[in-house]
């Protein structure tokens, strides 16, 4: 098991609403960064208000922090923790087959959802005071497919791909350790560098996918993600940058 990162907290409990409520709970106390691990939520969601299965075994966990910047510096730390958990697959399994970062906050495992960000935020004067990353990954089971909405891409766990049997606490270590370490990168270096290895993870890049608002649907070829974090996609008009939308393939 990795070394906790220096600086970092860490809060276990056995049952909460969500840890992304623990988080706005305890923000305003809360003297640095803080991880906040669940082993049962009642109320979990994702994102756009969507109800978040969460399964025994699986990693229900958020990283509650105070980041210097805007809004859309804040929201940049969605890729910063899509390649921690990337890693921390990576260093559980002993392999980098078959994972891909799927735009903008989905980590794939041979072509099924395997985990889940959603990132909120409060703040004034367009500066963000607190941001809270929350985290799931099926660990152990997947949600059935009752579970997800249509079009969306089949649940899978680690332990069903892979055969990798890791607890909840063990994963969260690594992946506390590769955030800390591409947390750091950002401050120090800005999104270029996350943005570039996160393109090499990405999912579908170079082939036509579908990017759907609750007002729109833009399909095109996955061209890049800009500078600001949005999906650029090559279509029939040119070239469109989206800020927000779901994705599908």
């Amino acid at each position: 098991m990795s070394d906790w990162p220096q600086g970092y907290g860490l809060h276990v409990l056995q049952e909460v609403d969500s840890t992304l409520n623990e988080a706005a709970r305890i923000a305003s106390s809360a003297q640095g960064p803080v991880w906040i691990m669940a082993h049962n939520q009642t109320a979990a969601r994702g994102r756009r208000g969507r109800a978040w299965a969460n399964p025994q075994g699986n990693l229900a966990a958020t990283l509650l922090m105070r980041p210097q910047g805007n809004p859309e510096q804040a929201a940049l730390r969605s890729f910063v923790a899509a390649l921690a958990l990337f890693d921390a697959c990576v260093a559980v399994t002993g392999r980098a087959s078959g994972f891909s970062l799927k735009w903008p906050n989905d980590v794939l495992l041979n072509g099924g959802k395997l985990a889940g960000i959603l990132l909120e935020s409060t703040g004034q004067a367009n500066q963000v005071t607190h941001l809270a990353i929350g985290i799931g990954v099926n660990l152990s089971q997947a949600p059935g497919a009752d579970k997800v909405e249509p079009d969306a891409l089949r649940p899978v766990s680690l332990l069903s791909e892979t055969g990798t049997n890791v607890t909840p606490e063990d994963f969260l270590s690594e992946l506390a350790v590769a955030y800390a370490k591409y947390e750091t990168q950002f401050s120090i270096y800005g999104f270029e560098p996350i943005r570039a290895a996160w393109l090499s993870r990405a999912a579908r890049l170079g082939e036509v996918i579908s990017a759907r608002t609750t007002a729109s649907e833009t399909v095109g070829t996955f061209e890049t993600v800009d500078a600001g974090g949005n999906l650029v996609l090559n279509t029939a008009r040119g070239r469109v940058s989206i800020p927000a939308a779901d994705v599908y393939f």
